[in-house]
């Protein structure tokens, strides 16, 4: 049976031929997934010999990440803000440039007592479940269309002990909403062009739910919907945060009316690309 060693080198091969991304990063953290190990063991036991079930285990999900399924989905685990959280198909995988939303959220509300904030697009769960793990006094509501989304973002709060914080509601934006008033609401939208779906990488655009990803047209219906909707579900002086995509922050800026709107800024990520909206409404 193949060695560790040996084994790392014919599955670098494999997934360099399939046009994997670093590939020798990706072998290594995908056999010591398959091992129950972290690479540092690897590194340790590269003489190790691996028994036919192990090996065999590790070619089949091997298999699996040649053919661009996304590593998050073999491994069904994506670390977000910190925390572990559990991703499957269907839902769209936690990004680091979206912890930004988070970071933003926690500054806004952490001096309120008892904040409420409701997340857009719930997906995973990644956001909300994230700045309820870090304001003990908060509560939300999610929404999402999709049921295998509000599914895998239960999971994930009651695996981080906030389920009883958190409400999720299946709704198209702000159709479950009624009468409801929110210190914040929190999105990461659809905001992909349709004609750009195409040219993503084979793990986005074969694997990920396409109706996380867009709108089906421009990357801005959802968008507009998010902004034109919030002041009638937010506080006096409450916030949106929410995430848009690159050249959009000229058409999105001019959406917000100033008559509801009391500020409004686009904030750039660490690639100084304009990604965080950023906007309170009047008093």
């Amino acid at each position: 049976m193949p060695k560790i060693a040996e084994m790392l080198r014919e599955a670098t091969a494999i997934l360099d031929r399939a046009g994997v991304a670093e590939a020798r990063r990706e072998a290594g953290s995908l056999l010591a997934f398959a091992l129950g190990k972290d690479r540092a063991f690897l590194i340790a036991h590269s003489d190790r010999e691996l028994s036919e079930t192990e090996a065999a285990n590790y070619r089949s999900l091997l298999q699996r990440r040649a053919q661009r399924e996304p590593f998050q989905y073999i491994t069904g685990r994506q670390e977000f803000y910190g925390l572990d959280f559990a991703v499957a198909p269907g839902v769209l995988i936690p990004r680091p440039e979206t912890e930004a939303i988070v970071e933003n959220a926690l500054e806004i509300l952490e001096t309120r007592e008892n904040p409420r904030f409701c997340e857009i697009g719930v997906g995973s769960g990644c956001i909300s479940v994230s700045m309820l793990v870090n304001l003990a006094k908060a509560a939300a509501v999610g929404l999402d269309i999709s049921p295998e989304a509000i599914a895998i973002a239960r999971r994930n709060a009651e695996t981080h002990r906030v389920a009883e914080r958190f409400e999720l509601r299946r709704s198209d934006v702000y159709e479950a909403l009624a009468g409801e008033r929110f210190d914040l609401i929190v999105s990461n939208p659809p905001y992909i062009p349709r004609s750009e779906i195409d040219d993503l990488q084979a793990e986005v655009r074969d694997f990920e739910p396409l109706n996380a990803l867009t709108d089906g047209g421009d990357g801005l219906s959802i968008i507009e919907k998010i902004v034109a909707g919030a002041p009638r579900f937010l506080e006096p002086g409450g916030w949106l945060l929410m995430e848009i995509g690159f050249g959009q922050a000229a058409a999105v800026g001019a959406l917000f009316d100033r008559r509801f709107w009391r500020s409004a800024e686009i904030l750039a990520d660490l690639q100084g690309i304009p990604r965080t909206v950023r906007a309170q409404t009047v008093f």
